[in-house]
């Protein structure tokens, strides 16, 4: 993952506990990078330690912590640095969410290294869908459930999400019911 990654999760710790917490989760982590650099691609292994030491420090389950991580990227990182990128999404909730799999093409311009997810929508009404979450990343669903929750903030939209289908259970992808 790019160092902006790894860079937001620092962000979501000091600026919610301060500076001496986020240096008790590098040193948990074992994370010995002095700074990460936003253009810069780390090994995926340095964000899960981050996430990991995250969950222990804040004793917070692992997937809360992939929540908040998500809406934090959408609501803090993305609007904040990329506010373009996202404004081109679309006007609500419901036209990003259709314009998804779109997306990541857009932010390959900016980050060419990137392995994307990739997405598909099906069974789009006026107030839901289904989206349909790939990726070669295992353990990530959570975080796509903060990102899409912080969508919806964004949107001033509220979301109810179910996870329908998922590869722990055995399945190709992940699939979320999302209605608004």
């Amino acid at each position: 993952m790019y160092g902006i990654v790894n860079k937001a999760i620092e962000d979501l710790v000091i600026t919610n506990f301060g500076e001496e917490k986020w240096d008790a989760i590098k040193e948990r982590s074992g994370v010995d990078i002095d700074f990460f650099i936003s253009s810069e691609p780390y090994d995926d292994d340095v964000t899960f330690k981050l996430a990991i030491a995250v969950s222990e420090e804040m004793n917070m389950s692992l997937s809360d912590v992939l929540i908040a991580f998500g809406e934090w990227w959408v609501i803090k990182t993305t609007t904040e640095k990329y506010p373009g990128l996202m404004n081109s999404g679309g006007d609500n909730l419901r036209d990003f969410l259709v314009n998804l799999p779109n997306f990541h093409n857009r932010v390959m311009l900016i980050y060419p290294k990137l392995t994307p997810p990739e997405f598909k929508v099906s069974d789009v009404t006026e107030h839901g869908l289904n989206l349909h979450y790939f990726s070669k990343r295992q353990g990530l669903q959570e975080f796509v459930r903060g990102l899409l929750q912080g969508l919806g903030k964004m949107f001033n939209s509220p979301v109810s999400l179910e996870l329908i289908q998922s590869r722990d259970e055995g399945s190709t992808h992940e699939i979320f019911k999302i209605n608004w």
